[in-house]
């Protein structure tokens, strides 16, 4: 696999380098200069906006445009965010959490409430400082200087077991792995509500959300960008307390797209327990439990791979967190 292939895998799995928004130009805005309505639609200054459309980022149904474009009905516009990144991550005495260790990979638990890789105004206290100083230069140099080692990832408030790769050889292989589906990734998650089938699959396709470049959303229309996103789920348990209902549920991945189960489980109407993006957090219950919730009730428990040289297959496991196993215990006692 090329570097190149390494790089488009990179953002087909949880690895984004950019950020793509669109948006369609409402009826009021006909008429209105694309860099104005590009300033008043985002929460950027007039400059960068100015910038980014001088720089090609901005394109008009496909096609570039100058900053004074006169929008027109029915105009779409897309914009490309680029990742502001640092020179360089700084290692820092970071504790971590180690399943698995050799020359070729680790295998972390990763806590809630930590960031994989630094990102735009986010240089420390994320899993690649601590692993910089963990592992000194043993790290695959693929990922570039801010994301070494790193072949996937999760979710700053997800918890739960990744793989990382200590060279180059185990970060193609691993990066292989992914593309062709043989990494087994199995997520544990409280949803809000009743999910009714004991087993089944959610096929929907994800793409950045067409007016929040923050946020994903499963996208159907032909016309705008979005990658396919296969999820498969099982009831574990079902809890129906005095406020409402609850499922408690595992979830497989087939592909791995940005916030893909928290996105796909919320599409069907069952958003995560804590999720405030994906419409979490407004039941009686996580109010009266809000101390012991730090973000969406979602956990990597499982991860089963080949080692990337002795091909060996490898399965690892990681406890739940203890809040979440707190919260599982009180939805247990209050159930009728």
């Amino acid at each position: 696999m090329s570097l190149d292939e390494i790089k488009s895998l990179e953002q087909t799995e949880d690895i984004s380098t950019e950020e793509i928004l669109s948006l369609s130009v409402p009826d009021e805005l006909v008429d209105e200069r694309l860099d104005r309505f590009l300033t008043q639609s985002t929460d950027q200054t007039r400059s960068f906006i100015t910038k980014l459309i001088e720089n090609g980022a901005v394109s008009v149904n496909g096609k570039m445009a100058s900053k004074n474009y006169k929008l027109r009905k029915l105009d779409e516009v897309e914009i490309r965010f680029p990742e502001p990144e640092a020179d360089e991550a700084i290692p820092e005495n970071i504790p971590l959490d180690i399943i698995y260790e050799d020359d070729d990979i680790i295998v972390i638990n990763k806590p809630s409430g930590m960031i994989v890789h630094p990102a735009t105004g986010i240089y420390t206290g994320t899993l690649v400082n601590a692993l910089l100083y963990h592992c000194k230069d043993s790290l695959s140099g693929i990922g570039g200087v801010v994301r070494p080692g790193i072949v996937h990832r999760i979710d700053k408030d997800t918890s739960g077991l990744l793989v990382v790769a200590k060279n180059d050889e185990a970060h193609l292989s691993l990066s292989e792995q992914l593309k062709t589906h043989e990494v087994s990734r199995v997520y544990h998650a409280i949803a809000i509500g009743n999910i009714k089938d004991d087993s089944g699959t959610v096929n929907k396709p994800i793409g950045r959300h067409p007016t929040d470049r923050k946020k994903m959303a499963v996208i159907t229309d032909p016309e705008r960008r979005s990658r396919e996103a296969i999820t498969h789920f099982e009831t574990v348990e079902r809890y129906q307390i005095p406020t409402g209902r609850f499922t408690y549920v595992k979830c497989k991945l087939e592909t791995g797209r940005t916030h893909q189960i928290r996105v796909h489980l919320s599409s069907i109407g069952h958003p995560l327990v804590g999720d405030l993006v994906y419409g979490g957090g407004s039941t009686k219950f996580e109010s009266e439990t809000k101390a012991l919730i730090s973000g969406q009730c979602l956990h990597a428990k499982e991860l089963e791979l080949t080692h990337p040289r002795t091909k060996e297959k490898m399965h690892f496991e990681s406890p739940l967190p203890e809040n979440f196993e707190k919260i599982l215990e009180k939805l247990r006692k209050q159930n009728i």
